[in-house]
């Protein structure tokens, strides 16, 4: 096991700290609820203006969180259209479709200048039409949660990225889409794996939804999308019981983006996204690398980097410690908050305070850290 990889194990590990509620206004009146609406817009409203300022040099994986952050606000114009009371949010959340949409289509540009192979093969994901909220809300089972982990270095990333073109069927072999091979079937479906290969995992069967696949191994694709965002929800609860450190923050959010619109409610935390909110960049409106508080967090924050660039070779970091792959994944987290709030009345549902504590850190054998890419 590397060095980063150990650190980051021992933070997972570590006696989490006491939970601390949320100081958001609960969401369980109008104007607790326009309050946390108003802070969320304002959030995405920033970054948006950071996805304008650098398009061009904005990754795949960027895009693809503002075109789910897309769809997700049309979702909520549409539960607001007829609410005179919420008339001004609505038009916030128009105004920023407006400025989006140009956006989103110009990236595209940009992309068959920078990485036109990878263009290629994950076009549809950045396509108008590809994403669809949930159709129905369930929650995690704490019963799936794996005894062990899958040693990290496992799983690949250049197999993970062959098995979602397979599913897509922009390979160059002329294939079509849901056929995948018996490997990628064992691949996308073994049990045990953590951080990003247990979220990419996830991302084919939500694919595969998104493209209306529904023989062979996506006959069952409830059921592992339930096991998997069942294991992203304890990877998250780690990641809280030890203060949110930064090497865990990307994935904490992805997995919020990808099991929330794969409709598990329960991803939807008051104090998670309290949480989201704080990262942020005031300045810049971008997420990313934090303003190292003391020597030693550095040193963690530089020997993670050195994993992420190894193992997420696209991954685009900016001279001011902004990531196209955090703000992405932040944006569609943010969304997915926004969409929940506009759906549900203010007093049901997750985002609230919850009393409920995460498991203990120890609670699990785990032998990999919950995260790298």
């Amino acid at each position: 096991m590397s060095s980063p990889g150990l650190l980051l194990l021992l933070l997972l590990l570590a006696a989490p700290p006491p939970l601390r509620p949320s100081s958001l206004a609960l969401p369980d009146t109008p104007e607790g609820k326009a309050t946390i609406v108003g802070f969320i817009l304002s959030a995405l409203e920033r970054a948006t203006s950071f996805l304008k300022k650098r398009l061009s040099e904005i990754n795949l994986d960027g895009v693809v969180g503002f075109r789910v952050l897309e769809v997700q606000l049309k979702g909520v114009q549409e539960k607001w259209a007829q609410d005179p009371q919420l008339q001004q949010l609505s038009l916030r959340v128009a105004k920023l479709v407006e400025k989006l949409a140009p956006l989103l289509h110009r990236s595209i540009f940009y992309l068959k200048l920078s990485d036109p192979k990878y263009l290629r093969e994950f076009q549809p994901t950045i396509q108008p039409g590809f994403w669809k909220l949930p159709r129905a809300w369930t929650s995690t089972d704490a019963s799936m949660v794996y005894p062990t982990f899958e040693p990290q270095d496992s799983f690949s990333e250049e197999l993970s990225d062959s098995c979602l073109v397979q599913l897509l069927g922009t390979g160059t072999d002329s294939s079509q889409p849901c056929r995948v091979s018996d490997f990628c079937r064992t691949l996308m479906t073994k049990p045990g794996y953590s951080g990003y290969g247990l979220s990419h995992q996830l991302l084919f069967f939500l694919l595969a939804r998104m493209k209306g696949c529904t023989e062979g191994p996506f006959r069952q694709s409830q059921h592992y999308m339930n096991l998997f965002c069942a294991n992203m929800m304890d990877l998250n609860w780690r990641a809280e019981a030890i203060g949110y450190a930064y090497p865990t923050r990307d994935i904490f959010m992805e997995n919020i983006m990808f099991c929330g619109i794969s409709g598990f409610l329960d991803f939807y935390k008051l104090r998670w996204l309290e949480a989201i909110l704080n990262w942020q960049k005031s300045q810049e409106g971008c997420f990313g690398k934090p303003a190292a508080e003391n020597e030693e967090l550095s040193k963690t924050i530089q020997h993670q980097q050195h994993v992420l660039r190894r193992i997420k070779r696209r991954e685009k970091q900016f001279a001011d410690s902004c990531s196209s792959h955090n703000t992405a994944m932040a944006v569609a987290a943010l969304g997915g908050f926004l969409y929940v709030l506009a759906e549900y009345p203010p007093a049901s549902g997750e985002l609230r305070q919850s009393t409920l504590a995460p498991p203990t850190a120890t609670a699990t054998n785990v032998s990999t850290p919950a995260t790298g890419r």
